[in-house]
């Protein structure tokens, strides 16, 4: 928090530092970005719709163990610059349906993390990132509660990375090359299950909001706390709350509190009650949550498109450099006739179930009733 303009400015009243408007921040107000803004692109077709839907290849040489019911699965006994571009395939369908895929004690290099990324389309580039075909994901060891006093981006909180883009990333991967033993946890939060959890008649009512994605207040911070000079101007998009996931065809929430300000169609105060209630919603979501601790030589690939995470803030003193690449993914868009995940899974067990009793002739109902020794009889 030394970085901040506002540390300089010391209120004589209170001992405090004096909250700066951005236009009087020299930091700010004088930075001109290099780029442009962004025209829309259509990304190739991803390539999880050429995998094998049964990811025979990928499980032939990995050993799957999920985490949580949820999110999160670990790839044991493989090595990622081992794959074949079929496995790579199915690995991207596996992060569709999972969220994010972990993997321990790799040999990948940077070149080699960035060509194994380059099978999945267009290398991304972050705002604030200078190497082209990758950008260095550091920890947190500052109060992010009391950064926020002072500089408007909630960087410690839930988020899809950069959100905001008219086009953002799919998916994202990142190698873990220093981190100290305890501490620097990341978080994952699956939106499929955010979307489940929410009441039928919220469904309704989010379904047709668009969210109100900025990157004006990440814009301010970089340029003040990090003392990095964004590359493009900052943007607001209005993306669906809900978004319809293209390969899996299923909803989606599509809102973050690190990027999210409010949505187009609701006036100022019904916005903040509706954000005030999705962090609680998210920062709840326990069922829908995982937590990797990593090592150096853990990877993590994960889709933006289904899911929010967050880097865990710490006091730890050791280092912690991550090498992250993103590919660009299809603008977000939302399908009426798409289902939720827990819609799907009820509606094909109904399925199964109808032509399980039309094969046996045991209705539906009946099939359904508890056995008579699975019935709870009083004490």
């Amino acid at each position: 928090m030394a970085h901040l303009e506002a540390r300089k400015h010391i209120s004589p009243d209170s001992g405090f530092p004096i909250t700066l408007h951005p236009r009087f921040n020299p930091k700010i107000a004088g930075h001109v970005p290099p780029d442009s803004l962004r025209e829309e692109l259509v990304p190739e077709k991803d390539r999880a719709l050429f995998a094998d839907p049964e990811k025979k290849a990928l499980f032939s040489v990995a050993k799957r163990v999920d985490l949580t019911e949820s999110v999160g699965t670990v790839l044991e006994n493989v090595q990622l610059s081992q794959l074949a571009p079929q496995q790579l395939d199915e690995l991207a369908l596996l992060v569709t349906e999972r969220g994010v895929v972990f993997f321990r004690d790799q040999d990948l290099t940077t070149d080699g993390q960035v060509r194994l990324f380059e099978h999945y389309g267009t290398l991304d580039k972050h705002p604030a990132q200078k190497d082209v075909r990758h950008v260095v994901i550091r920890g947190s060891r500052e109060d992010h509660r009391e950064i926020l006093k002072y500089t408007p981006w909630p960087s410690g909180d839930f988020h899809a990375d950069t959100s905001f883009e008219i086009n953002p990333p799919s998916y994202s991967l990142l190698r873990m090359e220093e981190h100290p033993e305890v501490g620097g946890d990341t978080a994952w939060v699956s939106t499929y299950g955010l979307y489940d959890a929410l009441s039928d008649a919220m469904k309704r009512f989010i379904d047709g909001l668009h969210a109100i994605h900025t990157s004006r207040l990440q814009y301010d911070t970089i340029l003040d706390l990090w003392g990095v000079g964004p590359n493009r101007p900052p943007i607001d998009s209005h993306h669906p709350a809900v978004r319809t996931h293209p390969v899996t065809g299923l909803k989606a929430l599509h809102v973050n509190p690190g990027f999210v300000t409010g949505f187009a169609e609701l006036k100022k105060v019904e916005s903040d009650k509706l954000l005030d209630f999705f962090a609680y919603h998210i920062h709840s979501a326990d069922d829908h949550a995982v937590r990797w601790k990593w090592a150096v030589g853990s990877v993590a690939m994960w889709d933006n498109r289904c899911t929010n995470h967050r880097v865990i803030p710490g006091s730890y003193e050791a280092p912690r450099r991550g090498i992250r690449t993103t590919v660009f993914g299809e603008k977000p868009y939302f399908d009426p006739e798409s289902e939720g995940r827990l819609e799907r899974e009820q509606r094909l067990k109904a399925e199964k179930l109808a032509v399980s009793s039309a094969e046996t002739g045991v209705t539906k109902e009946e099939a359904a009733k508890p056995a008579a020794d699975d019935t709870l009889t009083p004490a």
